[in-house]
C-alpha cells in the first residue's frame, strides 16, 4: 500500500520519520528464523511512553511492524547527542535496533553505507555488534562520531566507526579485509525535502534543516531525480553485495512521496535497484508511522508532510497522510545465481 486512507489523529510534536519497535521475526536467509514481538511491547510503550527503549519480548510475528509507539525524540533522549536533531531524515533508532536484533548475532558486523548521524551504528554497538558507516557529508559524519563516542560512555560493547566518502564507490573506501564479512546492511535512500525537516517553535515559527546541505554540492543522491537516485543506490548496493557474507541480509526502509501531485514510488525503485545489484528480495514489511492507541492510529507526520497535504487538499487533490513506510529485505545468495537458459538457447540454427 502506497499511502494510508485510515483516519488518523495527527501528533504535531513529532517531526521525525516515525519510530519503530516492530513486530517481526528473526530470520537467517530467505524464510529462516524470525523472532517476533508486538503486543507486549505495545503495552509497555502505552504504560511507559517516556521510558527507554525496551528489549523485545517474543511473540508470533507479523509483517506489519508497530513502529511509532513512541516518538523519535523520546527514543533518542539521552542516547544521542543533541546535535543529532539537525539531520533532516533521521532513521528511528528502533527501526535499526529491530533489524539488528532480527538478522544478526552478537559480534556480527553491521554496515550502513548512508549512515547520516549514525543511528544504525549506535544501535549496533549497543547490541554488542561491530558497525561501520559511510557518510558523504562531513557535517553528519562528525555527529555520527560524537554519537559513537557517547555510546561508549554509556557502556556500548561493540566497536564502531565512520568513513567519510561517496558510497557509490564504497569498495575503494572499505578495507579489502572486510569483503565477505558483513552480516547485515541497514540503510535508507535519501528523500526529497518535502517529507522531513526540523521545526522549532517559540516566539516565531522556525522551519529549517529540511535539506541535506546548502544545495551547492549535488553529489548527495537526494538531489537526483528518481532514475538517478535508483541508479546511484543500485551502485551502492552492488558494493554492499561484495561486502556481505553469503546469506547476508540487506534491510532498506523507503516510502513513496508526492511530487507535483504525482506519487513517486521509491520502494519499487529500491526493489529494482536491489535486484540489479544481485540481491534477492525475500520480504516486504510495513513499518507503521502512526502509533496504535485503543484500536486507532495516531499519526506522527512531519510539519512538511502536513503542509504538503493541506496544500494539495486546498488545490482539490484528495491527498492523505502516508502512515507507513516499506521495509524491503534482501538476501545475498549463498551461492552465485546462474541464469537459466531455455532448451536449445545459444545453439546454432
Amino acid at each position: 500500500m502506497a499511502e494510508s486512507r485510515t483516519a488518523v489523529a495527527a501528533d504535531p510534536d513529532e517531526p521525525d520519520r516515525g519510530s519503530t519497535t516492530p513486530t517481526g521475526t528473526r530470520r537467517s536467509g530467505p524464510g529462516g528464523r524470525h523472532r517476533t514481538y508486538d503486543a507486549q511491547h505495545r503495552a509497555a510503550a502505552d504504560t511507559n511512553p517516556d521510558g527507554p527503549t525496551l528489549a523485545p519480548p517474543s511473540l508470533p510475528g507479523l509483517s506489519v511492524w508497530a513502529t511509532a509507539q513512541r516518538t523519535g525524540p523520546v527514543q533518542r533522549r539521552g542516547r544521542y547527542v543533541p546535535e543529532s536533531v539537525q539531520h533532516p531524515a533521521r532513521m528511528l533508532p528502533a527501526i535499526a535496533a529491530h533489524a539488528i536484533d532480527a538478522y544478526t548475532d552478537p559480534g556480527d558486523l553491521v554496515l550502513d553505507p548512508m549512515s547520516g548521524i549514525g543511528t544504525t551504528l549506535v544501535e549496533a554497538v549497543h547490541a554488542g555488534r561491530d558497525a561501520l558507516g559511510i557518510e558523504y557529508e562531513s557535517r553528519w559524519s562528525d555527529i555520527a562520531d560524537a554519537n559513537l563516542r557517547h555510546a561508549r560512555t554509556q557502556g556500548a560493547t561493540g566497536r564502531g566507526g565512520v568513513i567519510r566518502g561517496d558510497a557509490t564507490d564504497i569498495l575503494s573506501l572499505v578495507p579489502a579485509a572486510l569483503i565477505g564479512q558483513v552480516a547485515l546492511v541497514v540503510t535508507s535512500p535519501p528523500y526529497g525535502p518535502t517529507v522531513h525537516g526540523l521545526v522549532r517553535t517559540g516566539d516565531e515559527l522556525d522551519i529549517r534543516d529540511n535539506r541535506y546541505n546548502d544545495g551547492a554540492d549535488k553529489g548527495n543522491l537526494a538531489y537526483r531525480d528518481l532514475t538517478g537516485l535508483a541508479d546511484g543506490f543500485a551502485q551502492i548496493l552492488r558494493g554492499c553485495h561484495t561486502l556481505l557474507r553469503p546469506g547476508g541480509t540487506v534491510v532498506v526502509t523507503a516510502r513513496p512521496w508526492r511530487k507535483k501531485g504525482e506519487l513517486v514510488d521509491l520502494p519499487s525503485a529500491v526493489i529494482g535497484a536491489g535486484i540489479r545489484a544481485g540481491l534477492v528480495p525475500t520480504e516486504r514489511c510495513v513499518a507503521l508511522l502512526a502509533a496504535v492507541r485503543d484500536g486507532h492510529l495516531v499519526a506522527r507526520p512531519s510539519f512538511f508532510q502536513l503542509q504538503s497535504v493541506r496544500k494539495a487538499r486546498t488545490a482539490g487533490t484528495p491527498m492523505h497522510l502516508i502512515a507507513h513506510e516499506d521495509v524491503l529485505i534482501f538476501t545475498k545468495p549463498a551461492a552465485p545465481i546462474t541464469p537459466s537458459t531455455p532448451d536449445g538457447a545459444g545453439s546454432g540454427g
